[in-house]
């Protein structure tokens, strides 16, 4: 089993910045690719940022690229994302998520990720 806990989020203004942080439970992380999802109210949870936990290699949706940092800290067992210049756009219910399944190998799809942590409310007013 897999327990992930987010926290950090909260309600700031367009142009703020804000750190999640997502504590990791219960396996050997190192071959695993650990993802950080949002899901706003009527929409489908998306992916935000993913890294693979071994090589530390990143992954971002378009929208972020250059605005949100996603990292990891193996003796700690975190994830971090790093969130900066936020706009109202970025508001959501965003997730820690880990694939446990894939080899290593880094996917997107929401359905891929099979343990979850009960989610960090961001909200950007602007």
């Amino acid at each position: 089993q897999v327990q992930l806990v987010e926290s950090g989020g909260g309600l700031v203004q367009a142009g703020d910045s804000l750190k999640l942080s997502c504590a990791a439970s219960g396996r050997t992380f190192g071959s695993y690719v650990m993802g950080w999802f949002r899901q706003a109210p009527g929409k489908e949870r998306e992916f935000v940022a993913g890294i693979r936990w071994s090589a530390g290699t990143p992954y971002y949706k378009d929208s972020v690229k250059g605005r949100f940092t996603i990292t990891r800290d193996s003796a700690k067992n975190m994830v971090y994302l790093q969130m900066n210049s936020l706009k109202p756009e970025d508001t959501g219910l965003y997730y820690c998520a880990a694939d446990t399944t894939g080899g290593g190998a880094f996917r997107s799809t929401p359905s891929r990720y099979d343990y979850w942590g009960q989610g960090t409310q961001v909200t950007v007013s602007s």
